[in-house]
């Protein structure tokens, strides 16, 4: 595990600056790294760093780290083949999907995760500048010609022939550069916690989709609790347990619009729901590093590229609105960027490619994400659901990012189907 010092290597060229080091930008420096080019990987923490997220891996994720070369990194993580399912009385057991990815997911706390990804990319030769943030940009005519950051010891410029953003949900590079965010369309809010428990080597995840507050209102969001396993190693042991306790990752996640927005403070919400699933997961200790977070959905931002820059991850609100899932797409993205690299101009090309990918998957579901921003309709759509092994298979695949364009049965069909209706009425379609 890496040190908490920032390294002293200040470089001021790259043929590819990323800015962010988590999983899209790690991801993104160590394939850049190993295709040959010169990379440079800044990020305005100093790692190992923390980040609120619940910490699964969907099967579409687990292939990615395959991809990337770290599936070893789960060798001794939970192996989660399904999901257990919650509400309105009933709860029902939903194995992932098989098909085009492994049947199973996973769960690493964020603060090995990110850490884990930034080291590969260092081994395969990105340089590291750590506690380095973005403040401005130069430009070329249309061209961005360097980044100019602000760090400990003063400010600091690089200079890149290509720069891929991977600052996150905020994206204040993103914003440098243009980039918007359209909050008429689902986000979502959500906290996270961890929990000592002896179901931490569950080989499930745990999802409540009928999230009550704990005056016992009905919220428009959902619970979840995700096994982490034992945490032998890594900076995770400074959470404290009792012994033969591992952790669980738990947390609560809302959906809201402009319109519409999620008036709850989610810290009491969350500790309700530990409470509410305590003797069902067996859990021995309050929640502690309770963190929230604001998440742009489905694409919900313009200005994604420029002639030699493009956004990717979270910063391109690469992000599930039906879950708040972005680690998959955070590293599909960050492998496409880099396939793009020396191609020319990709103002319109990785628009493009984004649209391409997520496009009608992401309008289809920020629009029923829109409808469970209204109460009274999450029961009139989970409590039927809840009923059905099928339905609920079918809501897991969706809400898994577990349906590829080369998928060519019903369910594929009738799920792009929506989304190419729904782009058509689009006021704001995604990444536009």
């Amino acid at each position: 595990m890496s040190t908490a010092q920032p390294p002293t290597d200040r470089p001021d060229t790259a043929d590819v600056l990323v800015v962010g080091a988590g999983p899209a930008g790690s991801a993104a420096a160590a394939h850049a790294a190993a295709a040959g080019f010169d990379v440079v990987l800044a990020d305005a923490a100093v790692f190992p760093r923390d980040k609120t997220c619940g910490d699964g891996l969907t099967p579409r994720a687990v292939a990615e780290m395959a991809t990337l070369g770290l599936d070893g990194l789960l060798a001794d993580r939970p192996r989660l083949n399904g999901l257990e399912l919650h509400g309105w009385g009933r709860a029902v057991y939903v194995p992932w999907p098989s098909g085009r990815f492994p049947g199973y997911g996973s769960a690493v706390a964020r603060l090995e995760l990110d850490d884990a990804i930034r080291e590969l990319a260092v081994a395969r030769g990105a340089r590291m500048v750590s506690g380095a943030k973005a403040v401005d940009v130069e430009m070329d005519g249309d061209r961005l010609s360097a980044v100019a950051f602000a760090t400990a010891d003063g400010p600091h410029t690089i200079r890149a022939r290509e720069v891929i953003v991977a600052d996150g949900v905020r994206s204040g590079l993103g914003k440098l550069l243009g980039r918007q965010w359209h909050r008429d369309t689902a986000y979502g809010v959500a906290a996270r916690a961890y929990v000592p428990s002896t179901r931490a080597d569950a080989t499930l995840m745990g999802s409540h989709l009928e999230l009550r507050g704990p005056d016992d209102t009905l919220l428009p969001g959902y619970g979840w609790v995700f096994p982490l396993g034992a945490v032998d190693s890594g900076p995770m042991t400074a959470v404290a347990r009792p012994k033969g306790h591992g952790l669980l990752n738990i947390g609560v996640g809302a959906l809201a619009t402009s319109k519409r927005p999620a008036h709850m403070a989610l810290r009491p919400v969350l500790e309700h729901y530990a409470r509410m699933v305590g003797d069902e997961w067996q859990i021995a200790g309050d929640p502690v590093r309770i963190a929230s977070a604001l998440l742009p959905m489905g694409g919900a931002v313009s200005g994604v590229a420029g002639r030699n820059w493009m956004l990717i991850g979270d910063a391109a609100a690469c992000v599930n609105p039906l879950n708040g899932e972005g680690i998959d797409y955070g590293l599909e993205t960050a492998r496409l960027a880099v396939a793009r690299l020396g191609a020319g101009d990709h103002t319109d090309a990785w628009h493009a490619t984004l649209v391409e990918h997520y496009g009608l998957a992401f309008s289809a579901a920020r629009r029923l994400a829109g409808l469970l921003t209204m109460p009274q309709t999450v029961p009139i759509l989970g409590r039927p659901g809840i009923r059905s092994q099928r339905l609920m298979s079918l809501v897991v695949r969706v809400m898994g990012n577990l349906i590829t364009p080369e998928d060519t049965d019903l369910v594929a069909r009738a799920w792009r189907s929506a989304g190419r209706v729904s782009t058509k009425v689009d006021d704001v379609p995604p990444f536009a």
